[in-house]
């Protein structure tokens, strides 16, 4: 970690916040050298490509395309800390409580971004377990920080106030260097490391032991302990939580919460990584709170749980978002967390219930209740022998299961269904004649979502899936159907959009299986979950 601080803070010095080109400016005719413009020419933005290659110290012609990459995440890196560097200036012009909202929200996610921008530059030139699978998920994950600060300004209706503010290009740049990691990535989707179940080195041996045994034992091993009676020394789980942070102990940081419900939000900062959190069941132990749009929060910051740090596991625990049907979005838990595991969880709201944000997840026989649009975001996440029940949304709603947001065609993410169960909750049975639940809408252009081998209740409606008010989305959201059953499966009327697939051999959707989508098998046995590789 000193080689990427060392790499962080020399950029740093490098960073002239004083160039503000906004994404609606247009570039001046002053061009990099001959040899940089060809290689601009095959990215997605090629003007911001070569405005920036040109105005960029030192910028040599590439040998191939792995310096190419390279050069296009440190411009892009730089532009990042330019425009989070205005955006703190700017922060002292907020007036409203909406302005600081959405100002607060975008300060930490283009922290983030410039975290994942250092972890994917550090790999690139330090880390020999680096892969180019991992440059895909963390240069998706930066872009999505940027989407999700748009999102926040627009939830708060202060665009105007915020995006000007803190566009540097950012975006497009990333996109580039995507776009670049993708002719690279296959090398890494076809070798045989994916096939191995070798834990990875920062998973001890001890650790592995741990994390086999069951919920009870794992408790029993916990370094430290939440209990509301006060015979522990922690009372909330927060307060656990700050403590592992603070903490010398490497490696995974087991933290028991006893059974009772715990009326708090909880957060799990980016630099606070391998947090486990054991609960006594998901009906004995609760986390819960009632943030909403309709009180004053933005999507992202609603959330009972946010994750941010590396390598988060929850088990045997619940998340709540108590606000109720009426007071719109208001998220239970919102992972960003690389690499996370939820297993034998529940997740309980109504709109907006899971935001898997962002980067790696695996979720394991869980239970998600919701209505409008119950899972969301843009991580590259599998769901797997979980139950999803539809609440009774406000009268006048339908319900959607999923709203994927993919915005660029090289991000690595999606939403991918295996094996699950959808069905009506109990207020939800007795009118699902008279309320529609679709399997999802392209939240984004490129949506995409895939559920295979799931059982499908009565509640979902024959077309399946629900357009985006008038999105024009239809010929690039992905979505497809594979080897699904009940009596809410039936494909005959299904919709006829171009992005639309009914999938019958299973090869064509191995490429979204747990081994393939999300590397599975490379870093989920070190974890003890038990998880089907394949389809």
């Amino acid at each position: 970690m000193a080689s990427l601080n060392l790499v962080f803070f020399s950029l740093i010095l490098f960073t002239s916040i004083a160039c503000t080109l906004s994404e609606s400016q247009e570039y001046d005719e002053e061009a990099p050298p001959d040899d940089i413009s060809k290689w601009c020419d095959g990215v997605p933005h090629p003007k911001a490509c070569k405005y920036f290659m040109a105005r960029t110290p030192g910028v040599f012609e590439p040998k191939e395309k792995a310096d190419f990459r390279r050069m296009l995440v440190e411009v892009a890196l730089d532009r990042a800390m330019a425009a989070q560097g205005h955006l703190w200036m700017w922060g002292q012009k907020c007036e409203t409580h909406s302005e600081r909202a959405a100002w607060a929200d975008c300060i930490r996610l283009y922290s983030h971004t410039i975290i994942q921008l250092n972890y994917t530059l550090y790999g690139l030139t330090s880390n020999s377990s680096f892969t180019d699978f991992d440059a895909q998920t963390w240069l998706s994950s930066s872009l999505t920080n940027l989407e999700t600060c748009m999102s926040g300004s627009q939830d708060m209706n202060v665009t105007s106030f915020i995006w000007p503010h803190v566009a540097y290009n950012v975006s497009d740049l990333i996109s580039n260097g995507l776009a670049v990691n993708e002719g690279l990535i296959e090398e890494f989707i076809n070798s045989t490391s994916l096939n191995t179940t070798k834990y990875p080195s920062w998973v001890s041996h001890d650790e592995r032991k741990l994390l086999q045994v069951s919920r009870k034992l794992a408790a029993s091993r916990a370094a430290f302990v939440v209990a509301k009676d006060g015979s522990s020394p922690y009372r909330t789980v927060q307060s656990a939580i700050d403590a592992a942070a603070r903490s010398r102990i490497r490696g995974r940081k087991v933290i028991h919460v006893r059974r009772g419900v715990y009326r708090e939000n909880i957060y799990v900062g980016p630099y606070n990584n391998d947090i486990m959190l054991v609960g006594d069941g998901m009906r004995y132990t609760i986390v819960t709170s009632s943030r909403s749009a309709r009180s004053g929060y933005t999507t992202y910051s609603s959330a009972t749980a946010g994750i941010d740090g590396l390598r988060f596991m929850a088990r045997d625990i619940t998340f709540q978002n108590a606000a109720g049907a009426q007071m719109g979005q208001a998220v239970a838990l919102r992972s960003s967390s690389d690499l996370s595991v939820f297993y034998r969880c529940a997740f309980l709201g109504y709109q907006d219930t899971l935001f898997v944000h962002s980067q790696r997840q695996f979720y394991k026989m869980c239970y998600i209740f919701g209505t409008i649009d119950i899972i969301f975001g843009n991580a590259a996440v599998v769901f797997q022998n979980c139950m999803i029940y539809a609440r009774l949304p406000v009268f006048g709603q339908a319900n959607v299961i999923t709203a994927q947001g993919r915005v660029d065609p090289n991000q690595n993410t999606g939403i991918v269904m295996h094996g699950c169960r959808i069905m009506a909750d109990h207020d939800l049975s007795r009118k699902i004649r008279t309320v529609q639940t679709y399997l999802g809408r392209p939240w984004q252009r490129y949506s995409r979502t895939i559920i295979m081998r799931s059982y499908m209740g009565p509640l979902v409606n024959p077309a399946g899936w629900m357009p985006w008010k008038s999105s024009g989305f239809l010929s690039t959201l992905y979505y497809a159907e594979y080897g699904n059953f009940g009596p809410g499966a039936r494909l005959h009327r299904r919709v006829r959009w171009p992005g639309y697939h009914i999938i019958t051999r299973p090869n064509a959707v191995s490429q979204f299986s747990v081994e393939r989508f999300i590397a599975g098998r490379k870093w989920l046995p070190a974890t003890g979950v038990p998880f089907s590789p394949g389809v």
